[in-house]
């Protein structure tokens, strides 16, 4: 059950409409990555897309930040084999666990890394727009 937790808190969180920032209904502080150099870090939009994940929205998870939507129905599945596990006493999590080769484990590094690109083509995307819009760009 400990793999439902992100996503209930996630459920009660209000997605940001810039695709990052949600983590900070949580108290935490505005990501320094972001203020400092202008991009965002490997985990921004991990909140906002475990929040639209988590309202079924799974579309816009993934618009926001692959990996994070990824995650958060990752968390469901492991919530789900979870509860399987207890109420059957199968022995579906060795399968499972034996499938994380180190190959498995270099291809999740790989979309994380993927991941990041995006969001940082999105988020300079998202700059220009808005540059565009206000006036600032060309």
């Amino acid at each position: 059950m400990a793999a439902l937790s992100p996503l209930v808190v996630a459920s009660v969180l209000e997605p940001s409409a810039d695709g990052l920032g949600t983590h900070r209904q949580l108290g935490l502080p505005a990501c320094s990555w972001v203020a400092g150099l202008g991009l965002p870090c490997p985990s921004c939009g991990m909140t906002t897309a475990f929040s639209f994940a988590a309202r079924g929205d799974l579309g816009t998870a993934f618009a926001t930040q692959p990996a994070g939507a990824l995650l958060a129905v990752l968390a469901a599945v492991v919530a789900v084999v979870g509860v399987w596990t207890a109420a059957t006493g199968s022995r579906i999590w060795e399968l499972l666990w034996s499938a994380m080769d180190a190959r498995a484990w270099w291809s999740l590094v790989g979309v994380v890394a993927l991941a990041w690109i995006y969001k940082i083509a999105s988020f300079r995307l998202a700059e220009s727009a808005a540059a565009v819009v206000s006036g600032g760009g060309s």
